[in-house]
């Protein structure tokens, strides 16, 4: 059930290594906070692979990628990877440069990931099946809708073999696959998406619950943060006042996780299994 993933973490606890997008690293702080982790931000090369040894997870996100973090990302990878520790890709804007796509590449060559968490372009891009993109965001070409779900599914489900990862897929319709089985998501709001950051905090967050997970039930884990996630973004748009916009809305998300235990996860997620 997403209701036990989500209270193993409330009560383990999971510090979590984040070598993040500079953009977004104060949410993505209280969102970990917020569920139940701890965070700790380390993108120096010298210091790397030590603190990520203190830690449960190791969080990579390539938002604000740069020449002098690269290193930093493989010494904490493999660090992780020698521990046995939990360890997460968000390849952010893979596709848009060929520095962004061939690092995240290069990365999944050299360092065993847990889990990929993406839009399907970026996912797509990791694949070599890459269509189009923009930016930071899926095009919309790409977006996974009711007409091509199962087309989607298959795509998320081949990834999952092919890189030995669960692949968290995530838009309008989230898709979260361990190769086998996919989890088909419908809980959020389109305003999100007005929010520099719901993909960061999330791919944390997932973090958390999947080392806080790791001794069984990863797949689930990953699953409940996604519904976690587009929960709290339900429950933060009805606390919106008239005059409140997305500034507002990003802390009211975070208050709505802090909130939340697993029962209330059970009931208010959205999910079937294919």
């Amino acid at each position: 059930m997403l209701k036990d993933r989500f209270d193993r973490l409330r009560e383990k606890g999971a510090l979590i290594h984040n070598i993040t997008n500079y953009v977004t690293v104060n949410d993505v702080a209280n969102m970990l906070l917020a569920c139940g982790g701890s965070p700790i931000m380390a993108d120096d090369e010298a210091e790397a692979a030590e603190i990520t040894a203190l830690c449960d997870g190791l969080n990579i996100n390539i938002g604000t990628l740069n020449s002098r973090t690269i290193p930093s990302m493989y010494a904490a990878g493999r660090k992780a990877n020698e521990l046995g520790h939990c360890v997460l890709l968000d390849p952010v804007g893979a596709g848009a440069s060929h520095l962004r796509t061939e690092t995240a590449r290069g990365l999944l060559r050299e360092i065993r990931f847990d889990v990929i968490r993406g839009n399907i372009s970026e996912i797509r891009a990791l694949a070599e099946d890459s269509r189009n993109t923009k930016g930071v965001d899926a095009a919309p070409s790409d977006a996974v809708t009711e007409e091509n779900l199962e087309e989607a599914i298959s795509f998320v489900k081949g990834f999952a073999r092919q890189t030995g990862c669960i692949a968290a897929v995530t838009g309008a319709i989230d898709l979260v696959s361990d190769g086998g089985s996919c989890y088909v998501i419908r809980n959020g709001r389109p305003e999100m998406s007005r929010i520099t950051g719901t993909g960061c905090q999330l791919s944390a967050m997932m973090t958390a619950f999947v080392a806080a997970n790791s001794d069984g039930g990863c797949f689930e884990a990953a699953a409940a943060a996604v519904c976690a996630m587009g929960l709290a973004g339900e429950i933060a748009y009805t606390h919106l006042l008239p005059e409140e916009g997305n500034a507002s809305y990003r802390n009211r998300i975070i208050d709505a996780v802090f909130h939340m235990d697993g029962a209330q996860l059970e009931k208010g997620a959205k999910y079937e299994i294919r």
